[in-house]
């Protein structure tokens, strides 16, 4: 290469790979309602399952403390029943107990189980459905159960497993845990003195005081977990919010989907506006009158008793537009009368085809009568 020569390196490059996303650049727009529906449709949803189990344990424990006494008698009930049937046991030979004994034994152990449990599934079930309906409203769909090709390739599960959202979840739950053992620990610590207490006193009052032990530490628990589920609720609101928001492209895109192409509507809209004005011009030579602003405006009126109570606007435009009706009415030796105020109040007020108002009959019947006299002379 000689000292003095210069060389031009021309590199190609594609704009496009600076673009944020393959749909027309960043997205910075709200996504709007049809996105929004799709999404709902297909079950995509902003939704905090930690506020869910938050109020599941607050109704967990409220039933708890309301039903306290009627569990423990129910628990003491199984426990009586069973240790009246252990010298019964003892007694026989347990090669004579039989299939049917062993039944009926399990048979009331399990309806007294069911009896305590029962109050808890009842309000459990309840608190579930209202707590999806507040925070997502009532849509039942069945899309998120259908089967997807993208769920069974190990490829995407292993990038859920190691998203940025799986880590977050990670985060999120070992704080949690944290955070439930702390205030588990410091309640349980303050009743230290009541535990060691068991051994003395009477079976029913060991059990109120666990109740209660544990009522009050649940309720505890179930206050710091309703503040992680509201504080979880807004992110997940935030988070949806950004995954649902759209390119300017993907806007125009779906308006023009829906609306369709604006540059098509304004067109039809064009030919809409140019065949209305080709049939009012036709309407022009049966007006009786012309009133004029006197160039800016102008309104055809035509009186028929015959088939309308009042006179009835035939045409009306400005600028152009009553410049041609002008045209018209001339070529058709239509009168034309000024009558500035008249004319502003037809225009504003009365459409084509319609009445004009009574307020307005006094000063058109004047005009038509001056022109009938008119013609009459």
């Amino acid at each position: 290469m000689k000292p003095n020569e210069e060389y031009n390196l021309e590199l190609e490059y594609n704009l496009q790979w600076f673009a944020k996303d393959g749909d027309g650049g960043e997205k910075t727009e709200p996504a709007t309602a049809k996105k929004l529906k799709e999404a709902r449709d297909d079950g995509k949803v902003a939704k905090s399952r930690e506020l869910n189990s938050a109020l599941d344990l607050i109704v967990l424990f409220l039933v708890l403390k309301i039903f306290v006494s009627y569990v423990g008698n129910n628990l003491i009930s199984v426990f009586t029943y069973v240790y009246k049937m252990i010298p019964d046991f003892l007694k026989n030979n347990l090669a004579e107990l039989n299939s049917k004994s062993i039944v009926s034994l399990f048979n009331v152990i399990f309806g007294i189980s069911a009896k305590i449990v029962l109050p808890f599934f009842a309000f459990g079930f309840i608190i579930a459905i209202l707590a999806n309906i507040v925070q997502v409203g009532w849509k039942v769909t069945t899309k998120p159960l259908q089967p997807k090709a993208d769920k069974f390739n190990p490829i995407n599960g292993f990038k859920r497993m190691f998203s940025k959202d799986s880590l977050f979840e990670l985060l999120k739950s070992i704080a949690k845990i944290l955070v439930i053992i702390y205030v588990a620990y410091t309640s349980i610590k303050d009743k230290a003195d009541n535990i060691f207490l068991l051994y003395d006193i009477p079976l029913m009052q060991a059990v109120i005081l666990c109740g209660t032990i544990i009522i009050d530490a649940g309720f505890k628990i179930s206050m710091v977990y309703l503040v992680i589920g509201l504080l979880d609720f807004a992110y997940q609101k935030h988070k949806f919010n950004e995954e649902m928001k759209m390119t300017k492209q993907e806007v125009k895109d779906e308006y023009k989907n829906t609306e369709g192409n604006p540059e098509i509507k304004g067109r039809q809209k064009q030919r809409m506006r140019e065949a209305s004005q080709r049939r009012m011009m036709q309407d022009v030579p049966k007006a009786d009158v012309v009133i004029t602003n006197p160039t800016h405006l102008a309104v055809a009126i035509k009186y028929d008793a015959e088939t309308s109570k009042a006179p009835v606007v035939l045409a009306k435009g400005e600028d152009y537009v009553a410049m041609k009706i002008r045209e018209a009415a001339k070529e058709n030796q239509i009168e034309i009368v000024e009558n500035k105020p008249l004319a502003r109040m037809l225009y504003a007020n009365v459409e084509i085809g319609q009445e004009i108002p009574p307020e307005l009959y006094q000063a058109v019947a004047e005009v038509l009568a001056m022109v009938y006299n008119m013609k009459n002379h």
